[in-house]
């Protein structure tokens, strides 16, 4: 050792270590410099974590008496403990210059120790207890054996760590630390072959990892242990994966225990520990069990941002989700698989290597859900991505035939949705390019063959190229020969076929066809487990098999096969909602045409599914378009309620027709359901359910964002709120007096609508045209018009609206001889009915058919307004809310809101709108604490909170319904419009009455249900009780005339004080048109028309 020696103390520095050595290949836990002073004495440093590049600061000072220390060695050890160590460690080196340096150096009085370092008390002594000489004779027989592989040495060593373990029972403080020694040495004896025992190594590991709980120094370290034996006994018993699985759980265990800078986090994160462990796992094939759905999420803990490996933990994770989905139909799986995919495909950009895997996988996920869902967005970045994915598989590609398959049946989709031809016939190019790539012997090819065989059949379908046809079945059969009893594509080939063999029969009428197109999918049935979602295909094609029998045979017993599977298909829970919904459409359409019993159940099966695929929607919007993709949907509360007619069940006609004209207003106003009641029977539910009530209501609309991840993102948090919404509002029905909570109303329910008096509900349908009155008390009648048919209101219809147009163009004092002509012709054909409300279906609305009242007259020639009060609900519900909500009045306030200078592209100034606001000022009662506003002030904003803030609005500008989107109906504002959704935002329980004076304000929505989507009815809905409104263009320089009768009427006979009622509004409404015949055309008298009380 070099040094000068200049006094009687000797100083010694230990300044680094570098490369520390590990001849037995076991990582330790630790590592000290022994300083062995003579053969009983030594000093010891503390124990330090070894660092990841195995170099470590030591900085430890020793000073030593020279005349006590005639020999001097130097040692580093490794310990495999940081408690409780046992022995010595493993000599991992002698001293060397290059990891330390000495320097000796006389020291003065006052700097000399006050007494000798070397006394017993600063030293430890060398003399060991038996199980710590057996310790370090075992370490040091297995370190020979790691260089040298004699086993003899490895015996050796085993059976000084077996003794060791013989003399530490159940409660030593050492016995975790004998575990371990002896089952690392057994490991690695297992590891060359020369032990087989791995079931007691395992046994050996838990042991000591039990001993050495959570906190424990060495409980990281006996994780990794464990997780070494786990993956060489995987790695050697032929994969078996639940040890696969156990050591990914331990590693995630294990990372965030070892901190950053470590060796154990250098060997546990590397190629050897966790890295392995992904490794191996990515390669498991993919497991839609919970099970292996958990171990794809404990992989992904383990690759975090930044990891290497995370996209394609990200992918087999979506692989298991979506495997999971496809056997169950959650559709949260299905979300979950295209959320992980986005975030695979975000992480590898332009120029990875493998960015087309991962377009494919993400488009191929939301092909699925487009075909569970039916949102089109879907598709269309479905095909986008399948494009880009096979751009970048060119010609030589090894998997462009994936590509061109897959992106072959987006387009198949398109056509069938779109109509395009162009999409078909790329669609069979791009698949008979792909059947080439997949010769005879290539595991795909029945796929391919299947897929071409459903565009040939589909181009047959939609276009009649007959020989499409048979070439489709001669493939469908090709592809079937290629899938053997149990292949999982077998299911579809058998239906496909199937499809392909009733439309040959048809065509042909053959009895062999239709024979086997029936066994062919009752064997594909046989294939299938009871919820997977493919089921309901064979449902399908089989409903179809014995209808088409049963149409050429007239054997009941087909009929009834038919409907059955037609129940079994459309209530599939697994199969999309827009499936099970065109089929149990379809079920309508054989019940109502073969007369079957099972008619009514089928529209109540429609309804259902129905209202709960518009509860999936997360907006307004978003759930009109879903009802408006059904076209037959329009029809459905009228035609079900004529069917429930023909059933002799009024009751559940008018039950029907509620549920079917209200159901956008009802799922919009479920979130603002009182719940004054709930609260004195439970306030913990009123609590809960108010909570997810306005989470719900804020969760709105935001899935409808342009960033499609964030807008899956805000679906799937829709989703799981409306799932509990779902059972809170379950809890709720099962309290005494709410198991009707939120269920479409009762009759009883509904007759509340009728307490001042019997409400009419006209009904016009395909199948009949007539009326349900409901009466204040007692059983509905019915009143059949069989003078009248759809087809002849269809055309009345178009009549008015000719008639209308034309008036338009005529000068106020002529008279309108054709209109009055198909006024008294309406008005003969429902002279019988004299009620006070009508709930009218469209074609009766378009004809102006009022409730009414009948009204005493001397008129010899007596029009419809001579003869009734008219008054419109949208849907009995609104009438019975609005009602309920008159018990509150709030103190009265009246707003005037004019417009008549609009902003830009809203149209035309408005010359009158000005002088109308000042004449309404003056005929309002000074009760009502009227105001105005108008000009720059008439803003949106600015009309909102007028909306808000007063019981009583007068508006007076230009209105628009929208045609497309009817939500988006508006009045025009001085900035921006105010539409109909901003109105249905509101929330405003002490409004009572508004007045429309503006165009449109009343004309429904052509693709929904009965048309009760328009901006009076979203004032209703807001909770204006009170609303007039108009059918048609406003003439606004004579629609003052009726606006000042109006009022007149409105005020009359009030006493000073007194405040006016928004329950005379209908009274009012009709004495002003019957006042002002004479300066109002009679267009204009029609054009507004009451809603609500």
């Amino acid at each position: 050792m070099p040094g000068i020696l200049e006094g009687q103390y000797i100083r010694l520095e230990l300044i680094r270590i570098n490369n520390l050595p590990l001849p037995s290949e076991r990582i330790p836990a630790g590592f000290c410099v022994s300083i062995n002073v003579d053969s009983t004495r030594r000093w010891k440093s503390a124990i330090r974590v070894v660092s990841s590049d195995k170099s470590e600061v030591l900085g430890d000072v020793v000073i030593l008496s020279l005349r006590e220390v005639p020999d001097l060695s130097v040692e580093i050890r490794v310990c495999y403990e940081l408690d409780h160590m046992l022995g010595n460690g493993e000599v991992v080196g002698k001293l060397e210059t290059s990891w330390m340096r000495c320097s000796i150096k006389e020291m003065s009085p006052s700097t000399s120790p006050s007494r000798p370092l070397t006394n017993n008390v600063l030293l430890d002594s060398i003399v060991e207890c038996q199980i710590a000489q057996d310790t370090d004779v075992g370490h040091e027989r297995f370190a020979t054996y790691v260089t040298s592989k004699t086993v003899t040495h490895l015996n050796d060593a085993v059976k000084h760590f077996q003794l060791v373990l013989d003399q530490c029972p159940v409660g030593h403080p050492h016995r975790a630390v004998a575990l371990t020694n002896l089952a690392w040495a057994r490991l690695k004896g297992y590891i060359r072959n020369d032990f087989q025992d791995i079931d007691s190594i395992t046994s050996l590991f838990c042991e000591a990892l039990a001993l050495r709980p959570q906190g424990h120094p060495d409980h990281p370290l006996s994780i990794y242990y464990l997780i070494k034996a786990l993956t060489w006994r995987y790695s050697k018993e032929k994969f078996t994966v639940v040890y696969i699985q156990e050591s990914a759980e331990l590693c995630c265990k294990l990372l965030p225990l070892c901190p950053e800078g470590t060796y154990l986090r250098s060997i546990a994160a590397g190629t050897d520990g966790v890295d392995y462990v992904i490794r191996q796992c990515n390669s498991l094939p993919t497991d839609a069990s919970d099970e292996g759905i958990h171990l794809r999420r404990v992989l992904l803990e383990l690759c975090p941002l930044g990891n290497a490996h995370r996209p394609r933990a990200l992918d087999k994770l979506a692989f298991a989700v979506r495997a999971r989905f496809e056997q169950r139909g959650t559709i949260d799986d299905l979300a979950e698989s295209i959320q992980h995919r986005r975030e695979a495909l975000s992480l590898c950009p332009e120029g990875h290597s493998e960015r087309d895997t991962y377009l494919n996988n993400l488009a191929y996920s939301l092909d699925c859900r487009f075909d569970h869902q039916g949102n089109s967005d879907d598709l269309n970045e479905a095909i986008s991505l399948y494009e880009e994915a096979l751009r970048l598989r060119p010609v030589g590609h090894k998997y462009r035939s994936d590509s061109l398959d897959n992106l072959g049946e987006a387009l198949r989709t398109c056509f069938k949705q779109r109509g395009d031809v162009n999409d078909i016939i790329r669609s069979i190019n791009l698949r008979r390019e792909a059947l080439t790539l997949r010769p005879p012997g290539n595991p795909y090819r029945d796929a391919t063959l299947n897929n071409l065989a459903l565009a040939l059949q589909t181009r047959y379908e939609k276009l009649d190229a007959s020989e499409d046809f048979d070439e489709a079945i001669n493939l469908f059969r090709d592809s079937l020969q290629l899938t053997s009893h149990g292949h999982p594509r077998r299911h579809s080939c058998l239906f496909n076929l199937s499809s392909a063999l009733y439309s040959r029969f048809t065509q042909t009428r053959k009895n062999e066809d239709i024979e086997e197109a029936i066994r062919l999918c009752q064997e594909s049935l046989e294939a299938l487990p009871s919820l997977h979602p493919d089921r309901y295909f064979s449902y399908g094609w089989l409903k179809n098999n014995y209808l088409s029998r049963y149409q050429v045979q007239h054997n009941l017993t087909d009929l009834s096969l038919a409907v059955d599977y037609s129940r079994l298909a459309s209530r599939h829970p697994t199969q999309g909602f827009p499936n099970r919904i065109v089929t149990a459409q379809d079920w309508v359409a054989i019940a109502e045409q073969y007369s079957h019993t099972s008619a009514l159940e089928a529209y109540i099966t429609c309804f259902d599914l129905l209202d709960d695929h518009l509860a999936t929607r997360s907006s307004t919007i978003s759930r009109r378009d879903a009802a408006a993709a059904f076209s037959s949907a329009r029809s459905l509360p009228v035609d079900a309620a004529s069917c429930a007619i023909r059933c002799d069940n009024l009751r559940q006609a008018i039950e029907l027709v509620e549920q079917g004209r209200g159901q956008q207003w009802s799922l919009a106003s479920r979130l603002r359901t009182p719940l004054e009641d709930l609260k004195h029977a439970s306030p913990e539910l009123a609590h809960r359910l108010s909570d997810i009530n306005k989470r719900l209501s804020d969760a709105q609309g935001s899935s409808g964002s342009a960033d499609r991840a964030a807008a899956d993102r805000a679906a799937i948090h829709y989703r799981r709120l409306q799932e509990r919404w779902e059972a809170t509002v379950a809890e709720i029905r099962n309290l005494k007096s709410f198991s009707r909570f939120l269920l479409p109303p009762s009759y009883e329910d509904l007759q509340a609508a009728a307490r001042h008096g019997p409400v009419v509900i006209l009904v016009a349908s395909q199948h009949s045209c007539s009326a349900i009155v409901v009466p204040t008390s007692g059983e509905p009648h019915h009143v059949s018009f069989t003078r009248i048919t759809l087809t002849h209101l269809e055309k009345l219809k178009g009549d008015f609206a000719r008639e209308i147009r034309h008036a338009s163009f005529m000068r106020p004092e002529e008279t309108r001889k054709e209109l009055q002509v198909l006024l008294r012709t309406s008005n003969e054909r429902l002279s019988n009915l004299a009620v006070s409300n009508l709930q009218p279906s469209l074609p009766f609305l378009s004809m102006q058919l009022h409730p009414f009242e009948r009204r005493q007259t001397d008129s010899s020639e007596l029009c419809l307004e001579d003869v009734y009060i008219c008054s419109y609900t949208p849907t009995l519900s609104a009438l019975v809310r609005s009602r309920q909500m008159m018990k509150k009045r709030a103190t009265p306030s009246f707003v005037a809101i004019g417009q008549s200078s609009p902003g830009a592209g809203q149209g035309e100034a408005l010359l009158t709108v000005d002088s109308e606001l000042e004449l309404v000022r003056k005929l309002v009662p000074a009760t009502a604490n009227p105001t105005t506003l108008s000009g720059d002030d008439a803003t949106r904003a600015g009309a909102l909170d007028a909306l808000q803030h007063n019981t009583w609005v007068h508006l007076a500008c230009h209105g628009k319904q929208d045609q497309e989107q009817p939500y988006y109906s508006r009045f025009a504002m001085k900035d921006k419009p105010l539409t109909l959704l901003d109105i249905m935002e509101q929330d405003i329980p002490q409004a009572e009455f508004a007045f429309l004076s503006a165009c449109h304000t009343a004309v429904g929505d052509e693709e929904t249900p009965d048309e009760v989507i328009h901006l009076a009815a979203g004032l209703q809905f807001s909770g204006f009780k009170s609303v007039i409104g108009t059918l048609w263009v406003v003439n606004d320089a004579v629609a003052k005339h009726v606006v000042e009768a109006f009022y007149k009427n409105m005020v009359k006979g009030l006493k000073d004080g007194d405040m006016m009622d928004c329950t005379k509004a209908a009274w009012a409404l009709n004495r002003a048109t019957n006042a002002v015949k004479t300066k109002v055309p009679l267009e204009q008298r029609m054009v507004f028309i009451h809603i609500g009380v």
